[in-house]
């Protein structure tokens, strides 16, 4: 892989694969100058969103990259957005975006010349390793940047805009790891009441979504959720009830029906499930 590409990737100038399409990851296909016989993606894409308004614990976020880590492969395409709330340097952001090239195929490899073949290879073997280098140091810088000093949390108006950007991809299949204590606090509303965590009724809840149009369009997105109820240091109590628990995540299953996704699991906090 050509050296000065990739110095200027992890510099963080980003690397054209179509057109203007943003891509972080070197392009093997162009750098190789086999642009004819590009193989299409692998139509899956997953979206990371970090929450930071929440402090995640060093488990979740060890754990969460391990999925991230397992999921992620050839010919995907992987987002990571950030967002806490609408502030001058807190509003939400896309900090990576990025596809991995699918491998040529027996029967085109026959066609390309022995010099090119050898330079895409060469790159395709080193491409997962700077995804890894590159998607892991944003992502750790994310995390890093959270405090539970900003008090607001923009959940549904975060997950509308991100939804929208989505849309720019013709992702066929769609993942979407969230990391948040999916407690929404903003002008809409909020999940709290008397510094406690309050039960919600779900119904009425989703009334009120629906009545403000703060429902996202998530394309059937398959949803797995971190770091859900975490308690911050401005809530009175560090115990929260299953019932609490259980009415939040009801109320999450009909956001995002409603939102044209489906939420899989949701962790309370930890994530016990692969991301598949």
């Amino acid at each position: 892989m050509n050296l000065k590409l990739i110095t200027a990737c992890l510099l963080g100038f980003s690397c054209y694969a179509n057109g203007s399409e943003r891509n972080d990851i070197p392009d093997c296909y162009q750098h190789a100058n086999v642009e004819e016989f590009r193989q299409p993606g692998s139509g899956r894409q997953l979206t990371v969103i970090v929450d930071q308004t929440v402090l995640m614990p060093e488990s979740i976020q060890r754990a969460a990259w391990g999925q991230i880590d397992r999921f992620v492969a050839s010919g995907d395409e992987v987002k990571l957005y950030s967002f806490s709330a609408f502030l001058p340097s807190q509003f939400m952001q896309l900090q990576f975006s990025g596809e991995l090239n699918s491998p040529l195929p027996e029967a085109v490899r026959d066609d390309v010349g022995m010099q090119s073949l050898r330079a895409f290879d060469a790159c395709v073997s080193e491409q997962r390793a700077f995804f890894q280098k590159r998607f892991g140091r944003e992502f750790v810088a994310v995390l890093r940047a959270a405090s539970e000093d900003i008090p607001r949390s923009e959940i549904f108006h975060s997950l509308r805009d991100i939804g929208s950007d989505l849309k720019s991809s013709p992702a066929r299949e769609r993942v979407i790891l969230l990391m948040s204590d999916m407690l929404e606090n903003s002008d809409f509303g909020s999940f709290y009441a008397n510094r406690r965590i309050r039960d919600l009724n779900p119904q009425a809840e989703l009334d009120k979504v629906a009545s403000v149009q703060l429902f996202a369009d998530l394309d059937g997105a398959r949803v797995y959720v971190a770091g859900a109820g975490l308690i911050t240091k401005d809530v009175n109590q560090a115990y929260r009830s299953g019932r609490t628990i259980e009415l939040l995540e009801a109320f999450w299953h009909g956001y995002f029906n409603g939102s044209n996704a489906e939420l899989v699991a949701f962790g309370a906090p930890s994530l016990n499930v692969d991301i598949k």
